[in-house]
C-alpha cells in the first residue's frame, strides 16, 4: 500500500512541476480551489493525517481537528510555491512512508476514530488518505488538460510500444 502511494505521489508532484509556476492560482471557475490550493491540500492533509497517526492520535473526531492538522503543516510551502510544493510532496511522503514501514504490524491494526466518527484501523485510515489524494490528483490532471498539458500517466502510456 505504501509503495503504490509513493507512485501516486510521484505523479502528483510531477503534475505540480509540469504546471506553469506563474499560474498556480488558476481555477476553471469561481468557487473551486486553484491548482496550487489543491496541491497544497494534498500535501497538508496527508502530512497531517500520517503525522497524527504516527504521534498516536486515535480520535480525529474532535472540534479542533483542523487546527491539529494545521500544526503538522508548519514549515510546509504555500499554494503559490510550485517548486517548494513539488519538493515537499515528494519528501513528505518519502519520510512518512519510511516512518510507517518501520512500525510493528500491530500499529496498523489499531483502531482509530476518523474525523467523521467512523472507527477504522490505521491501515484503513492510510488507505483513505491515499484515495483522497487520488481524487484530488484527478483534479490536477483536469487542470493540466485545460492548459493543454498531458499528465505524466498518459505520457507514459503513450510512450509504450503499441501491441499489434
Amino acid at each position: 500500500m505504501l509503495d503504490s502511494w509513493k507512485t501516486i505521489r510521484q505523479d502528483t508532484a510531477q503534475s505540480v512541476e509540469d504546471f506553469p509556476a506563474a499560474e498556480m492560482n488558476f481555477k476553471p471557475v469561481d468557487g473551486m480551489m486553484s491548482f496550487g490550493e489543491i496541491a497544497h491540500h494534498i500535501l497538508v492533509s496527508s502530512h497531517g493525517i500520517t503525522g497524527m497517526l504516527l504521534d498516536g492520535v486515535d480520535n480525529m473526531a474532535t472540534p479542533q481537528f483542523r487546527e491539529t492538522i494545521m500544526k503538522y503543516a508548519a514549515g510546509l510551502p504555500g499554494p503559490q510555491d510550485a517548486l517548494g510544493l513539488a519538493r515537499a510532496l515528494r519528501e513528505s511522503l518519502e519520510q512518512r512512508t519510511a516512518q510507517l514501514a518501520a512500525q510493528p504490524a500491530e500499529f496498523l491494526a489499531r483502531i482509530v476514530t476518523r474525523f467523521d466518527g467512523q472507527r477504522v484501523t490505521r491501515l484503513e485510515m492510510l488507505q483513505m488518505a491515499k484515495e483522497h489524494e487520488l481524487t484530488h490528483r484527478a483534479q490536477l490532471f483536469v487542470y493540466l488538460r485545460l492548459k493543454g498539458i498531458v499528465p505524466a500517466t498518459t505520457r507514459r502510456r503513450m510512450a509504450k510500444p503499441q501491441a499489434v
